[in-house]
């Protein structure tokens, strides 16, 4: 599968939600989709899945333009919104034998549903009600259902969101079990769930896109801005006007700070980038010298 989004805009009135993204994403992709709240991440996602329109610009997907030939894709596509409904009074066999019916799954519908249910280690929560389940095993079941027609096009937006680590961490083998064969892009601000799983970074802001390209390369935009430095109780505004704090330790000397900057102080120990710093960089910039326009993926 190829999904090339040229130039793709959003306004809603005056707030412009999304401005002139650009990204070619070919089969196989692992796409972790970042940014703080209102980047315009879920547009993207809704603009992507057919549910809105943009104001401008063009998707096509294998050649075909997205709101010419929506079919072509909705047989493709697996979507998990961040807010999804379920029946609770189903069990949860019976409502992922629903949405196969909803989605025109006919042939070997039970298999398949078998098949769903083991792919999210729910074998054995089948016969249980929805209600009943906790909030990862009902996360699970919407993971479940998008998994159905085993999709080319796999969308999750914040789906580990108040989980437990645990739960985290199986989360993150199901989006990556499969992935050489599809196209997954799973929209998150815990970065440590896209170090994990994703070959690819997409950071959004404002609705701008700051940085897109491999993990690596970010870091690597990084080096020279990343430190730590210890400072005297009582003296760490000096720290905090400067400077993005990504962790504070308290030491018999006061209190050590890892931070992120443009300049390092003269006195502060550069030390190696994590992804989390990266993203933080990147975030202080909020312009377009870390930006690998229309990457190809």
């Amino acid at each position: 599968m190829e999904i090339k989004i040229e130039n793709i805009s959003k306004n809603y009135k005056d707030v412009k939600a999304l401005e002139n993204i650009n990204l070619n994403i070919k089969t196989p992709a692992m796409i972790g989709l970042v940014g703080p709240n209102g980047a315009g991440k879920t547009t993207l996602m809704k603009i992507l899945v057919g549910q809105i329109l943009p104001t401008s610009g063009k998707i096509t997907v294998d050649g075909k333009v997205l709101n010419k030939d929506f079919s072509y894709l909705k047989e493709r596509l697996g979507y998990l919104p961040q807010d999804f409904g379920l029946y609770d009074e189903l069990s949860v066999e019976q409502f992922l034998d629903y949405i196969a019916c909803f989605k025109g799954i006919e042939k070997k519908r039970k298999e398949i549903v078998r098949k769903s249910i083991e792919e999210t280690n729910l074998l054995e929560k089948r016969k249980a009600k929805i209600k009943t389940l906790s909030g990862g095993q009902k996360q699970r079941v919407g993971i479940a259902q998008a998994l159905l027609n085993n999709p080319e096009l796999f969308i999750v937006d914040e789906p580990t969101v108040g989980l437990d680590p645990e739960e985290r961490i199986k989360f993150r083998n199901i989006f990556s079990k499969g992935s050489s064969k599809k196209v997954v892009i799973l929209s998150t601000h815990i970065i440590e769930d896209v170090q994990s799983v994703c070959n690819y970074i997409v950071v959004l802001n404002k609705g701008k896109t700051l940085f897109s390209g491999p993990p690596n390369e970010l870091i690597k935009r990084t080096m020279g801005h990343v430190g730590t430095v210890e400072v005297k109780s009582g003296e760490e505004d000096i720290i905090e006007k400067d400077f993005k704090i990504t962790s504070s330790v308290v030491t018999p000397k006061g209190v050590r700070y890892r931070i992120v900057g443009e300049k390092l102080p003269k006195f502060c120990e550069e030390i190696i980038p994590s992804l989390e710093d990266a993203y933080v960089y990147c975030m202080l910039k909020e312009g377009d010298s870390l930006n690998e326009e229309f990457q190809t993926i």
